[in-house]
């Protein structure tokens, strides 16, 4: 099994080969894919060492499977090329999300759609990823109506030089900054570009995707998405109104149950998910779990997950995993 890494120097890339470590994935041969400037530099990897290489070289070295988290632009270049040359590719940006010939995959949802003609499968968007693994077992028990969700991301989901600005304002440093305004001490609602509706991408790509993902264009979304001076994990606050009533125990007792699904939900001995427990885990945590005594057949419930695992790389990890499970390589 030849396995790519392509972006395997940034932040996600790295995360990816510390996953397929982790998870004791089935690389015989890694295949570690960077821009010109890191050519020839030497990564390390299950004790060995291997050297980056360009894009013409890792499609000439024929992988069975490239992960690509080099972004969008890279992506759309790169990806069909790959996928020409007969590689599967697992894609982190958002270049092919919403495309209508392209799965966007989250395993523990609907990992049933894909086939081994799908040679480019993308991979959703962190904050959605989270989201949708806690819905999935709802809507197929309640049939979820709406969703209203608000986030809260960690600085971790724009990048190094995000948590560089955080710990230099930490730390009272000047510095390049990765946002328009400081980050520390703040809350900023905003993340990616404002589109002409007066959300912003980042909101749109969750409403979009979970429908997308979930199969069903009937379940209505809106969201605001929070930047907040965090590390270890997105957390949001989701208001789910269902078609039918449900118990609050047994909703519980559904998500305790459901893969990839970690309840944390005690508050006498205060016990609920925090970026802080959802660090360097592979879990996406809920807890919080009650009725919304507003409205009927409505849930309240708080959902954290490491954007960095679940959210991209452990995500991407699990894909080529139930590719390799179902021989759909």
């Amino acid at each position: 099994m030849k396995v790519a890494v392509v972006g395997a120097t940034g932040l996600v890339g790295s995360k990816m080969l510390q996953v397929l470590e982790e998870r004791n994935f089935p690389v015989d041969e890694l295949i570690p894919v960077a821009s010109e400037r890191s050519i020839g530099k030497l990564i390390s990897f299950k004790n060995k060492q291997y050297q980056i290489v360009g894009m013409d070289a890792a499609i000439a070295a024929k992988p069975d499977i490239a992960i690509f988290s080099a972004g969008g632009n890279t992506s759309l270049e790169m990806a069909p090329k790959f996928a020409a040359a007969g590689i599967t590719v697992i894609d982190n940006s958002s270049a092919w999300r919403m495309d209508p010939t392209k799965k966007l995959v989250v395993p523990e949802v609907n990992a049933g759609v894909l086939t081994k003609d799908d040679k480019i499968i993308a991979n959703p968007n962190c904050s959605t990823i989270q989201m949708v693994v806690v819905l999935k077992p709802l809507h197929e028990k309640y049939k979820i109506k709406r969703v209203v969700v608000s986030t809260y991301q960690s600085v971790t989901g724009t990048g190094v030089k995000a948590v560089t600005q955080m710990m230099n304002e930490r730390r009272g440093l000047e510095g390049e900054m990765a946002y328009k305004y400081p980050i520390d001490m703040n809350a900023i609602p905003h993340i990616d570009v404002f589109l002409d509706n007066g959300y912003t991408k980042e909101e749109m790509k969750m409403v979009m995707e979970t429908n997308k993902i979930m199969g069903d264009d009937s379940i209505k979304v809106t969201a605001t998405c929070v930047r907040i001076p965090t590390m270890g994990g997105h957390s949001e606050s989701v208001n789910i109104e269902f078609e039918n009533d449900f118990d609050v125990e047994e909703v519980k007792e559904l998500l305790s149950k459901s893969p990839g699904v970690v309840l944390k939900d005690d508050v006498a001995n205060f016990i609920y998910p925090m970026p802080l427990t959802a660090f360097d885990k592979d879990d996406t945590f809920v807890g919080r779990i009650r009725r919304d005594e507003t409205q009927a057949n409505t849930l309240n419930c708080w959902i954290v997950s490491d954007n960095l695992r679940k959210g991209a790389a452990t995500n991407a990890v699990q894909i080529a995993e139930y590719l390799i499970s179902k021989n759909l390589l």
